[in-house]
């Protein structure tokens, strides 16, 4: 189950990792074979699926937006409790997002979802 301290924490580290732009920060939180969906993956890393699977993948993925959104910049709202997930509610460029995360056993992200408004 995951707690309140823990949510908050790790959202927290996960919105300060994104506004500082480290990547290597950001990455820290995930599993090395989690998938990651969006949207955007298929624009931005030209996968039709909009599915991703790996660290390196996803990095490439991320390393582009980041070039392309250099100002890129989230502010927090809230963050919402599940039995072994999180959301995270939060603001950027383009509006409100929420981001949804799986935990595997050792507390890292398996699975992520993010959603645009």
């Amino acid at each position: 189950m995951i707690t309140r301290e823990f949510a908050d924490r790790f959202a927290q580290e996960w919105i300060d990792a994104w506004n500082g732009h480290d990547l290597d920060r950001v990455l820290s939180h995930y599993a090395d074979d989690f998938e990651m969906s969006s949207p955007y993956i298929a624009q931005i890393a030209g996968e039709p699926s909009g599915m991703l699977k790996g660290k390196p993948a996803v990095a490439a993925y991320w390393t582009h937006a980041l070039e392309q959104m250099p100002t890129l910049h989230f502010e927090l709202h809230s963050t919402l409790l599940g039995e072994n997930s999180l959301v995270i509610y939060y603001r950027n460029a383009r509006g409100m997002t929420t981001e949804v995360f799986f935990f595997g056993p050792n507390g890292l992200v398996v699975q992520a979802s993010a959603h645009y408004a």
